[in-house]
């Protein structure tokens, strides 16, 4: 399968070089308008253009990963040059509805297979939780687009109304799970430990925390009733969470997002 990746930034760079280290058996092109960010991806062996239609001609699935003031200008030039009977297009875009990819794609009265794609950051490492909204595409192509984030971490197909929410969950998630990360470091050195030993407790915490929700049957509560024993220090610390707002900052924040 050929992959054309549009926009070497933080998204298209991180699709680009997950495929890579994860060993995938695409081609790949990369396109993007200044050399800089192309540098490393041509280094892993990664075919790279500043020319977008170069990209895209030969591409079974295209990969749209510009900024969203951007989008529209690169959809006008690659357009003319895309086959809609046989390719894919994905877009990584945030705020531009689906109605309106369309409006800009229809060409002869048609469309390609078209959806957006909303992954995080988390590509980087393989562990992206990845979101994909059909807008004008079949199960096949669905489940090609799915097959190539689903090497980049855990993909989920969800309707358009939803995607706002998951992106407040998942993508901005991973700053506001980076400030939790952050704030519990700053108070194991006001407890007397190293930033950088806190840090590794504080990371290895979470990954048993994770650990432990991932099996069948478990549950935040559940997890949290086996640590708090009557007149112990876990409640203590969680009930002053709760009078200092921690559970409805939380909430308050997600909302929020899509407002």
């Amino acid at each position: 399968m050929k992959i054309a990746v549009i926009g070497a930034g933080a998204m298209g760079g991180a699709v680009a070089s997950g495929l890579c280290a994860a060993r995938c058996d695409y081609k790949i092109t990369v396109s993007n308008p200044s050399p800089g960010p192309l540098k490393p991806l041509k280094e892993m062996g990664i075919a790279v253009t500043s020319d977008n239609t170069v990209a895209v001609r030969d591409a079974d699935i295209v990969i749209l990963a510009v900024k969203p003031w951007v989008i529209e200008s690169v959809i006008a030039e690659i357009r003319p040059v895309l086959d809609y009977s046989r390719q894919t297009v994905a877009a990584i875009v945030a705020g531009v509805p689906g109605r309106q990819l369309c409006e800009w794609f229809l060409k002869d009265s048609e469309l390609p297979q078209l959806m957006i794609v909303m992954p995080n950051t988390a590509m980087e490492v393989g562990s992206s939780m990845t979101f994909i909204v059909p807008v004008h595409a079949d199960e096949a192509s669905v489940s090609a687009v799915e097959g190539i984030f689903n090497n980049l971490g855990i993909s989920m197909v969800i309707d358009e109304s939803r995607l706002p929410a998951a992106t407040a969950l998942a993508s901005c998630g991973i700053a506001y799970a980076m400030r939790y990360v952050r704030a519990s470091v700053e108070g194991g050195v006001e407890l007397g430990f190293k930033a950088s030993q806190a840090q590794q407790i504080v990371l290895e915490t979470l990954k048993g925390a994770v650990a432990l929700l991932q099996r069948p049957g478990s549950h935040p509560e559940s997890e949290i009733d086996k640590v708090t024993t009557p007149g112990g220090l876990t409640i203590r610390g969680l009930n002053e969470m709760e009078h200092a707002g921690f559970t409805s900052s939380v909430v308050r924040g997600l909302k929020a997002c899509v407002k």
